[in-house]
């Protein structure tokens, strides 16, 4: 019999010509997709058809783009009424597709906030991170938890503000610790009147508001009355105050005088990768640093990195007033409308040449070449050990993605099952994940059905959404903390799900259980050890104290939220204050179960309807 020949999926040149009889002059985004209908590139365009012409012409493109259209089997499009909005929805397409030709930005996060609650006769003040739910007024972003941590320090000192939760607040009967190291000033306990305490909460927000000038000389002032009255102890207080005050100014002498609002952001390329350096302005205070490696193909302009990082950057954060840059955008107008349209005000976008906001891009210019120094220096070393583990366990080349296991419980309670990634950049913590063991069945302790547990839930997943092992989520190498018997537990259960082929290593405490001594065990081979001062088992030690870590903290996680649980919890209707309020009059969640309908009805704050629902709840099996 004859084979009959396959048809070849066409692609190139040809393909993109032929879309160009069907588009327009308007406004939209495209993608171009391979034979496999896989994303390449998502870009917008002023002007489809222009766009478009260019792919379809052989010319001056870039190497990139080159294969880009030599693998382009097919188009999409969409259009929009303005090109602003194809620049919006090109950055949300760009962080849901994930497109191997465009620009990503990989290690994207939420950025901490200082809230002054709004709730109470007291305001709290606290670090804040998520959604900006709670009423009270929010400060930031901060750069990360040791920026706000930073802050929150000086302003417990110089304005005494508690930082203690409300119920904490409610039950104490004398001032704790923080009094007695000067930094609150006991509204628990009467200390300080409402009214002075106000003043206190709005000192304090003009400190983060910038407003700092007045409040010092405000303080000098007091300090001058308690004198006077001859209130030496209040005097005392006030000078330690303004002497901490002083030393908080004085620590921020890199502060900008004539830029309020602003973040500044700096680009940085050097051997095919990039760094790109966010400072954040606040308050004319520098409110903290971050550094972002997005990933680049080398043959892009600046202003292409510039723009992709800031669009991906402010798809989910409000942008401030002004952008600083490093080097200019070519549609810096089409952004800053974007942005302005997102943020609801208007948005500025500057190349400074001279002045305070130039030393500010000099300054962030500085961080992002040494901090790309560093990681080109971390992902040398990190290549050397990622050769060195596939050497060390006979691996066909170093793995790029290595998951590592462990399960953490007491007894077999509260059990969870843990996952830590490593690869060419380090510790991916993007990619961890933590299993809640859910085995009724598993005997208490049975540390092989935990594991055999979240294997199988991790590569039966894996298997529906990733089956052809195309999206990078698969791993090169499997480390198991344990011997030859949870090696061979788990290769059992990979070997039922038809995963056969991904080397698995078992991490064993040797002699003494002694580190340094650990013994790697592979099914069919014999048990081995590296060297006492490998660097490969150092970073295998390194990996497994990570597991560890990680594991340990999700089972302590779960403990405390499980001691802290109620049968109140699964009340239909019952939230945090209903609970607080039914605990606090009945004294125990069992009161409350046996209280009969008129006692429940009695509680202050609980509803005839809600005291029905509860009662219901708890009787209806008679």
């Amino acid at each position: 019999m004859t084979e009959q020949p396959t048809k070849e999926t066409k692609t190139g040149y040809d393909v993109i010509h032929g879309y160009l009889r069907t588009l327009d002059a308007s406004p939209g985004v495209y993608r171009m997709l391979d034979a496999d209908s896989r994303v390449l590139y998502v870009g917008k365009a002023r002007n489809l058809r222009a766009r478009v012409s260019n792919y379809a012409r052989p010319g001056n493109h870039s190497p990139r783009i080159t294969r880009m259209i030599r693998e382009t089997a097919s188009m999409m499009f969409l259009t929009t009424r303005t090109e602003t909005e194809a620049l919006l929805l090109e950055q949300n397409l760009i962080k849901q597709l994930k497109p191997r030709y465009n620009v990503l930005l990989r290690d994207d996060k939420s950025f901490p906030n200082i809230l002054v609650t709004k709730d109470h006769a007291y305001p709290m003040i606290k670090k804040h991170r998520g959604a900006k739910k709670q009423k009270g007024n929010y400060y930031g972003p901060f750069a990360g938890a040791g920026a706000v941590n930073r802050t929150l320090n000086q302003l417990q000192r110089v304005f005494l503000l508690r930082n203690c939760s409300d119920s904490d607040f409610e039950t104490r009967t004398r001032p704790c610790l923080q009094y007695q190291i000067k930094r609150c000033s006991g509204p628990c306990c009467g200390l300080i009147s409402e009214a002075d305490y106000a003043g206190s909460v709005r000192d304090a927000e003009k400190f983060l508001q910038g407003r700092t000038k007045g409040i010092q000389e405000a303080l000098a002032k007091q300090m001058q009355d308690a004198s006077e009255a001859m209130e030496f102890e209040r005097a005392a207080a006030l000078r330690d105050r303004i002497k901490a005050l002083t030393q908080v100014q004085s620590a921020q002498g890199i502060n900008p005088q004539n830029t309020a609002e602003a973040d500044v952001i700096a680009l940085h390329r050097d051997g095919g990768q990039a760094c790109v350096q966010v400072f954040f302005i606040r308050a004319n205070q520098n409110w903290g640093n971050h550094d972002y490696y997005p990933r680049i193909s080398g043959d892009e302009d600046p202003s292409e990195v510039m723009e992709a990082f800031i669009g991906q950057f402010y798809s989910n954060r409000e942008p401030p007033r002004m952008l600083i840059l490093s080097h200019g955008l070519d549609n810096d107008d089409l952004m800053a409308d974007a942005l302005a349209e997102k943020a609801e005000r208007k948005v500025e976008i500057i190349v400074p040449q001279r002045g305070e906001k130039a030393e500010l891009v000099q300054n962030a210019l500085r961080n992002a070449r040494e901090s790309l120094a560093r990681k080109m220096s971390e992902t040398a070393t990190q290549a050397r050990l990622l050769r060195g583990v596939a050497e060390a366990f006979d691996l066909e080349k170093p793995p790029q993605r290595i998951e590592v296991y462990d399960n953490s419980h007491i007894q077999g309670a509260h059990a969870v099952g843990a996952m830590v990634v490593a690869g060419p950049d380090g510790f991916d913590k993007n990619q961890y994940r933590k299993f809640n063991i859910r085995g009724d069945d598993l005997t208490p302790g049975d540390d092989f059905g935990m594991m055999k547990e979240v294997m199988t839930r991790r590569f039966k997943r894996l298997l529906k959404e990733d089956p052809e092992r195309t999206l990078g989520t698969w791993p090169d190498l499997l480390l198991i903390d344990g011997g030859q018997g949870q090696v061979s537990a788990v290769r059992e259960i990979m070997n039922d799900l038809g995963v056969s082929d991904i080397p698995m290593v078992g991490v064993a405490k040797g002699e003494d259980r002694d580190a340094g001594k650990e013994e790697f065990h592979r099914t069919g081979k014999p048990v081995m050890a590296l060297r006492h001062n490998d660097p490969v088992l150092y970073f295998i030690q390194r990996m497994r104290d990570e597991v560890h870590r990680f594991a340990i903290g999700t089972h302590r996680a779960k403990r405390s939220k499980a001691i802290g649980a109620t049968p109140l919890d699964d009340v239909p209707g019952v939230g945090a204050t209903r609970k607080r309020a039914l605990l606090a009059h009945f004294g125990s969640a069992k009161a409350v179960a046996r209280a009969n309908l008129a006692d429940l009805k009695a509680v202050d704050g609980v509803s005839a309807k809600l005291a029905q629902t509860v009662y219901d709840y708890f009787h209806e099996n008679g």
